[in-house]
């Protein structure tokens, strides 16, 4: 069935749990903060935005970051969240299909890439292509993922590698995360050799550089969808929501690397 935007619970953040206790019960009735779900890489970007909201109308979103999936899964449980942005489709469509958000309210905003990143001083070097041989690039080290199997970093990555030809050769040797972040930092701390994440969680860490992008036909497209939950009560959440697809917007979510869609 077509959805709006296209056709671990146990692991969620510990932001996203204080604010499920802080607006469960009788308190969420108390809170005058939108509660907004959203994918760890967007962090940069809303962190500016709702700065710059509540410089405008003195409001202050409440935003809990950590994997798509893991979110989805607490709002599914009853997590009062007000708004939901998910780093891929299938999360959304997941919610949607549990009549958990508001259909009318959903649609794709952001854009993103994946890339191969390593330590800013390390030597390594690569074009990424057909068989390339990323398991000599790791050597004796990981490859630092998001989760591959529920997480959207590491589906996109596991897929870039399956269509590459290369994922038989280093299934083995994944160091997988829980977020996209943490993955990010297993490079970024020298844990990791190397790493698949987004090119915009690349470009937020100065300790790491880019080794090449991959093509984006090798991945479903990687599309941000955003829209309140159906359950979600609280007044400023639609104006949060607009403000994130108006102009005043654009410019910071451009600055983080994402492209703008809507």
């Amino acid at each position: 069935m077509q959805t709006c935007c296209r056709r671990n619970w146990l692991r969620a953040a510990t932001a996203a749990f204080m604010i499920v206790l802080a607006a469960s019960g009788p308190a969420r009735a108390q809170t005058t903060q939108p509660v907004i779900f959203a994918a760890a890489s967007l962090k940069n970007a809303l962190d500016d935005i709702a700065a710059q909201w509540k410089a405008e109308t003195g409001k202050n979103p409440a935003i809990s970051y950590a994997a798509s999936s893991a979110l989805a899964k607490q709002i599914e449980q009853g997590a009062p969240a007000d708004m939901f942005i998910s780093a891929d489709l299938d999360w959304m469509d997941y919610l949607q299909q549990r009549n958990l958000i508001k259909p009318a309210t959903c649609g794709n905003l952001l854009a993103n890439r994946i890339v191969l990143i390593a330590a800013k001083e390390s030597k390594v070097t690569a074009k990424i292509a057909p068989g390339f041989d990323l398991a000599s690039l790791l050597g004796t080290g990981r490859l630092a993922m998001a989760d591959t199997i529920a997480v959207p970093a590491g589906k996109y990555g596991k897929a870039a590698l399956e269509a590459l030809k290369v994922w038989p050769s280093v299934e083995g040797k994944i160091a997988q995360a829980e977020n996209v972040r943490a993955a990010l930092l297993l490079v970024s701390r020298g844990e990791a050799p190397l790493g698949i994440v987004y090119q915009t969680d690349a470009a937020a860490d100065p300790n790491v550089k880019i080794v090449d992008a991959f093509p984006q036909d090798t991945h479903p497209p990687i599309v941000y969808p955003i829209a309140l939950t159906a359950g979600g009560t609280n007044p400023d959440a639609p104006g949060f929501l607009a403000y994130l697809k108006s102009a005043k917007a654009k410019p910071l979510f451009e600055k983080q690397g994402f492209s703008v869609l809507n």
